[in-house]
């Protein structure tokens, strides 16, 4: 049904950052607030229908065309900063791998849901004048709720909204800590040095709760205190993405297209000028955004307007760069946004390259964060930023990444301080303090480079599996092994058992006697099942071997990693903490008491675990040395000894000094 675009001026004085108060109580609420379409705010709620990201960014130009509403005295051409509706959303920093082909990611502890933008055919905006306007892109099949909603948000406007409440939030922890961070550098310098690639974008995960305050009333705060240049504010069920990003991903409006990539940070404008290697990462990421462009953009139309121009922005000072080029006129903004997605400001170059390296080296997978937020609007065109300085929020889990980009001369610990630097801004702006970082045990191991290319983590694609102890007959813990086995799909494939594996397993146990029966489950449905004999028990031998974030909570099917480490890798994070054995639990005896490490959707939740009934602790490699006796536990295996009578925790491999 052919649309047109409806404006119609309302009196209200709601200011820019407070105006996602006008509709944070609605249903999918979202606010955009800095120099989003040359406007001061853009606020909206309740969606008419949703889609994924790159579906709505290739819906073609709805026909319109532009109406006063009604009002006399508004002149047509000042539609120009009008946005009308449109798509509005996040594009999270996962849908890279529908553009990319990258090992997978570290485990992500609070997943998002699934990526779709909203289509919201009206919005209220506030002008760069302070005048507020209610906008449509109207039909006649939605006259009546546009023309219901219009009173309904004007009369929002004319109340007025208070000032925000206060937030509260637990002290911050670090995942990984600075010392760790600046292992997971080191490394990624290695990997430069050697010629892996040239700059990898590494970050840090800040985690907390939120005691008191809304998302809305965190962003609020965030954008008063920051006042950034492309805030964004999206809720979803149970929590919301915050960002006060200062950074435009790109920009299209006709056909001209624009990227201000930023690559570079310092406490003040000299230091940054001063900076070789800051200038270095920008300069890299301004090349990889060109080439970006010039997958969509016509030949030969490709120009940097400003070259690592020293910004200030609140509380820091950053290098910010320009791209434009001129978008073909068979390229949709899907095709464009396909080009360029993930950032490469927040990934590093070769992209591929560095996103690999993202995989190996972080502690958490990222969720929304260094994704990108806007909209997509048959009016005002395209706008999205560099979802960074981005809070994330699911019920009272708080969290927010910080980082920057690595190149062969950068200082390890300098890195970890440039991060801090980052983050204080933004934990100020909402009142929050970082609690006492961990202590890194010394005796705690780097990653190691392996290959000029990062063993991948394992492939979900490959599905999940069970081994599960025959004895007499007996399929034995068969309802925990299919308990575990059914979380997994679930979690990963949304997917459930057949209805009969039961009964498969229990016969084949039969049929074996004594043994271990293997239960596969892949993504597309088969279940295959094999028997053989137990193998003989693993090495006593553990070698501490950093694997930052662990591995997850899922027995997976693809064991590259695994068989690359080794039987008797011992697997720690980037703080020392230790996670696992490559094929058993870790537990350690202290006097009469038994402890293991927490089951945080890092490690494998041992089925043999439950018998033991030992309390879970983090447990750093300091005082796995100091314990009575070292176990290890596995279903099939049993228990047994690697200290007490069996002191052979070994040390893996030698590495440089920090810098």
């Amino acid at each position: 049904m052919p649309r047109k675009l409806v404006r119609i001026p309302l009196p209200g004085t709601v200011p820019a950052e407070r105006a996602v108060l006008l509709v944070a109580g609605d249903d999918r609420p979202f606010a955009l607030c800095g120099a989003w379409a040359g406007s001061r705010a853009i606020v909206g709620s309740r969606p008419t229908r949703t889609a994924p990201p790159f579906t709505a960014l290739a819906e073609g130009r709805p026909d319109f065309h532009p109406d006063t509403g009604g009002q006399p005295g508004q002149p047509e051409e000042s539609v120009t900063e009008v946005i009308g509706g449109g798509w509005f959303g996040v594009l999270p920093f996962p849908l890279g791998r529908e553009v990319e082909r990258t090992g997978p990611p570290p485990p992500r502890p609070t997943p998002s849901p699934p990526s779709l933008m909203r289509f919201h055919d009206h919005v209220l905006r506030l002008d760069a004048k302070g005048q507020w306007w209610f906008e449509a892109l109207w039909t006649e099949e939605r006259a009546g709720e546009l023309r219901q909603r219009r009173e309904e948000l004007a009369a929002r406007l004319a109340r007025g909204v208070g000032e925000a409440g206060e937030v509260e939030t637990s002290a911050w922890r670090s995942v990984p800590g600075a010392e760790g961070h600046a292992a997971a550098v080191q490394t990624a310098r290695e990997r430069i040095i050697a010629g892996d690639l040239f700059q990898a974008n590494l970050t840090i995960r800040l985690e907390s709760e939120l005691r008191e305050g809304s998302p809305a009333e965190v962003f609020v705060r965030g954008v008063e205190a920051l006042r950034p240049d492309r805030a964004a504010f999206v809720g979803r069920e149970g929590g919301a993405v915050i960002s006060l990003s200062p950074e435009l991903f790109v920009e299209r409006k006709g056909r001209t297209v624009r990227s201000a990539p930023i690559k570079g940070t310092a406490a003040d404008e000299k230091t940054l000028r001063a900076s070789a290697k800051d200038k270095a990462e920008n300069v890299m990421i301004v090349d990889l955004v060109r080439n970006d462009l010039g997958r969509v953009c016509v030949p030969g139309t490709i120009t940097v307007p400003a070259l690592a121009d020293p910004r200030p922005h609140t509380g820091v000072w950053h290098l910010v760069s320009e791209v434009e080029g001129t978008l073909r006129d068979d390229a949709t903004d899907a095709d464009l946004v396909r080009a360029a997605f993930p950032p490469g400001s927040v990934t590093g170059a070769p992209k591929v390259a560095a996103l690999d390296v993202i995989a190996e080296l972080e502690s958490t997978g990222r969720e929304a964060y260094t994704g990108a937020i806007g909209f997509a609007s048959p009016v005002a065109g395209l706008e999205l930023n560099v979802a960074i300085r981005t809070f994330e929020v699911d019920g009272e889990r708080i969290w927010l990444g910080v980082g920057g980009g690595i190149v062969a001369d950068s200082d390890p610990r300098a890195e970890a301080a440039e991060a801090a630097t980052k983050a204080a801004p933004l934990l100020a702006a909402i009142g929050a303090t970082l609690a006492p970082p961990r202590r890194r045990p010394r005796s705690a191991p780097s990653p190691l480079r392996r290959g000029p290319r990062p063993i991948p983590r394992p492939d979900p694609a490959q599905g999940v599996f069970e081994t599960i102890l025959a004895r007499d007959g007996e399929a034995q813990r068969l309802d925990d092994h299919l308990t575990r086995m059914t979380a997994s799909l679930t979690e990963l494939f949304d997917a459930a058992l057949p209805g009969e594996t039961r009964n498969l397993v229990e016969r084949a146990a039969a049929e074996i006697g004594d043994g271990r029966v293997r239960l596969d489950a892949r993504p597309d449905g088969t279940l295959l099942i094999e028997t053989g004999a137990l193998r003989a028990r693993a090495t006593s031998i553990l070698t501490p071997v950093c694997v930052p974030g662990g591995l997850g909570p899922h027995k997976w099917a693809d064991r590259r990693l695994l068989e690359a480490l080794g039987e008797g890798a011992l697997l720690v994070d980037l703080d020392g903490l230790v996670l696992e054995a490559a094929y058993a639990n870790v537990v350690i005896v202290e006097g009469e008491e038994l402890v293991t490490p927490p089951r945080d959707g890092r490690i494998l939740p041992g089925v043999g675990l439950a018998a033991l009934a030992a309390r879970e602790e983090p447990i750093d490699l300091d005082r796995l040395a100091r314990a009575d006796a070292v176990l290890l536990v596995n279903a099939l295996r049993g228990v047994w000894a690697v200290r007490g009578e069996l002191p052979l925790l070994t040390s893996a491999g030698s590495r440089p000094p920090l810098r």
